[in-house]
């Protein structure tokens, strides 16, 4: 296994935590800007060195090679968003004005959307619904929820050292203030402020700690429109702290 690890490059790296983070080929493609073929023979050589019979069993030997949380990247908004080595910290991404599909922050180097094995792929993906589809339900809210709300009520009002203390131990011993916000300015504050937000869901999800919450929001911003949220909580000392998050 460590072997074949360190045998696997860089992209085919950064395609396995994409598929870590629920997506497909399809999705990983529009992300590197590659075709559908590439990205299947990225897997197909990743799955060749770590001697796995699946992708997503190569992701899974990925995450275990690489420690209990995942290097995470999601359809970056800030460009080709890449992650650091195992062990080391990084929220970094190089400014993208052409493809600011999403914003990603996250968990072991990259706060963007994973926990551990935390199944994304296996989460059910929602959409804004259409002006022919009827309006839906309010959502009840949870304390899961509202710690959701009021975390990013922080990062809306750009007050990123309060956002930071609202996340992980765990994420704050690898990643630092700055680090968070660096990726903060040259990923959040581009979208503008948001004009309004409504709750879609929250549901279990596996993974490590007291509790594993996947809530979803769709969000307008001034310079996104029908936005996609996911933030990942994790319940720790009683308290729901973020994990991951994601704009889509």
């Amino acid at each position: 296994m460590t072997d074949g690890y360190q045998a696997l490059t860089e992209k085919e790296k950064q395609t396995l935590r994409l598929l870590l983070a629920g997506h497909d080929a399809k999705s990983m493609a529009r992300h590197f800007g590659l075709s559908v073929h590439t990205i299947n023979e990225r897997l197909r050589d990743a799955r060749r060195k770590l001697s796995a019979s699946s992708s997503r069993e190569a992701a899974r030997l990925l995450r275990e090679a690489e420690g209990a949380d995942p290097q995470l990247v999601g359809d970056s908004g800030i460009g080709d968003a890449l992650a650091a080595p195992p062990g080391q910290a990084g929220v970094t991404a190089k400014p993208g004005p052409h493809r600011r599909a999403a914003w990603a922050i996250g968990g072991i180097a990259m706060f963007s959307l994973a926990i551990a094995a935390l199944a994304l792929s296996a989460a059910p993906q929602h959409r804004p619904a259409t002006a022919a589809q009827s309006a839906p339900a309010p959502v009840a809210e949870t304390r899961a929820t509202q710690a959701a709300r009021a975390w990013l009520a922080l990062v809306d009002a750009q007050k990123w050292q309060e956002s930071f203390a609202g996340t992980t131990q765990r994420f704050q011993t690898v990643n630092t203030y700055e680090m968070w916000h660096k990726a903060s300015v040259e990923g959040r504050v581009p979208l503008g402020r948001v004009l309004s937000r409504r709750l879609l869901g929250a549901e279990d999800i596996p993974g490590p700690g007291d509790g594993n919450q996947l809530v979803r929001f769709e969000a307008d911003f001034a310079n996104k429109p029908h936005a996609i949220e996911r933030l990942v909580l994790v319940e720790e000392g009683g308290t729901w702290k973020i994990v991951g998050y994601i704009i889509e």
